[in-house]
């Protein structure tokens, strides 16, 4: 059996609804987790939840005081966090289940709100529609979380150091302002690839090893504890080079 995206063509652009739900999923995970762990702050006696979160902004902080001066990159100390917490939890969504559904009574078309969703005619007789993943194992997802970051990033070094940010472009001389473009590009498909390369093979593993029935359970276990360190240390590449990129631009430059 086929497993395929539910998507529907809206105003000529294909939106893939299980992405979109995932994100969704995702982003109200984060916020409840995040107002959890500070509903009740307390100095004498702190929660687990806030125990952890203050684990995290320290291990954020630290992140940040890897990639530059912690007083100048301070300020990125709400991103980083955003970042680190969302792509982590986006990486363990699709570890614990699936949701599939197929199209009713053998139609060629699904439908979803008026919407056609691709079926038969387009992946074969046998498809299934693919509702609950890791938004992160998903191209189109990692590349805008990467050109947000590369954006951020570039907007910060005119915004700060518009001077030196301009003069890196023809640094040491104009001949090499297109390897300058071509590093431009690679930045944001190296790192939305890689976290999506990893998540993505993650998940297609877990397909794999569900295939071989109840012989698999052993390796299904031991397999999902390894993918969550996997998405943690994704999340933590991810944060780290973000801070590197952004400093690079708008920290750094302000020393050459």
């Amino acid at each position: 059996m086929d497993h395929i995206a539910p998507v529907i063509n809206l105003g000529g652009f294909r939106l893939d609804l299980s992405a979109l739900f995932m994100i969704a999923i995702t982003s109200v995970a984060v916020f409840v987790l995040a107002r959890l762990a500070v509903r009740n702050l307390s100095v004498d006696n702190p929660g687990k939840l806030q125990n952890f979160l203050e684990w995290v902004v320290e291990f954020v902080q630290s992140i940040i005081g890897q990639a530059t001066d912690y007083k100048k990159g301070k300020i990125y100390l709400s991103l980083c966090m955003a970042l680190i917490m969302y792509i982590f939890v986006g990486n363990l969504l699709g570890l614990p289940l699936g949701i599939i559904t197929e199209p009713a009574h053998g139609e060629h078309y699904g439908h979803f709100l008026g919407f056609d969703l691709p079926g038969a005619k387009e992946a074969g007789d046998h498809v299934a529609y693919t509702w609950w993943k890791s938004p992160t194992a998903d191209a189109s997802m990692t590349m805008a979380l990467a050109i947000m970051v590369i954006v951020i990033a570039h907007f910060q070094g005119i915004r700060k150091n518009g001077k030196h940010y301009w003069k890196h472009w023809v640094t040491p001389s104009v001949v090499f302002t297109p390897i300058h473009l071509v590093e431009l590009m690679a930045k944001p498909l190296t790192l939305g690839l890689r976290l999506f390369g990893n998540i993505y093979a993650g998940e297609v593993m877990i397909g794999v090893i569900l295939g071989l029935g109840w012989v698999g359970i052993p390796a299904l276990a031991v397999w999902q504890g390894f993918s969550v360190f996997v998405g943690a240390i994704q999340a933590f590449v991810f944060t780290m080079l973000t801070m590197v990129y952004i400093s690079q631009e708008s920290i750094h430059s302000e020393e050459h």
